[in-house]
């Protein structure tokens, strides 16, 4: 699916568990979980959208922020879950299964005429 534009409140609702589920994996940059989230069909994240909810994953105590020189290049800075963000993370993951599983339950018990004005 990763040529579907999904709507952008839907993105905005899950981002933050997928970007914790990301950070999983081993610290990253931000150009390189953009990356992730695109390959894994969420489409394109822009930064704007991704630097703020890194900063209140900071704030939050759940990811910790260091800076590494760049091999020939510029520097980055690389985001790692803290033990805190690795427990949130999984609890995050728990509740957008269940979250999930609330709305396909609602969603493909709709009649098929639901949409319909009478």
């Amino acid at each position: 699916m990763s040529d579907t534009e999904w709507p952008s409140e839907w993105l905005r609702g899950v981002l933050g568990v997928c970007v914790l589920r990301v950070l999983l994996d081993g610290p990253s940059y931000g150009y390189a979980i953009t990356q992730r989230l695109a390959q894994a069909g969420l489409g394109t994240v822009k930064g704007g959208t991704l630097y703020p909810l890194l900063g209140r994953l900071e704030e939050a105590g759940h990811v910790e922020v260091e800076w590494r020189p760049g091999e020939g290049g510029p520097g980055r800075k690389f985001y790692a879950l803290t033990p805190q963000g690795r427990r949130h993370a999984d609890e995050q993951a728990d509740r957008w299964a269940a979250f999930t599983t609330t709305t396909r339950r609602l969603t493909e018990g709709a009649p098929a005429d639901a949409g319909s004005v009478r």
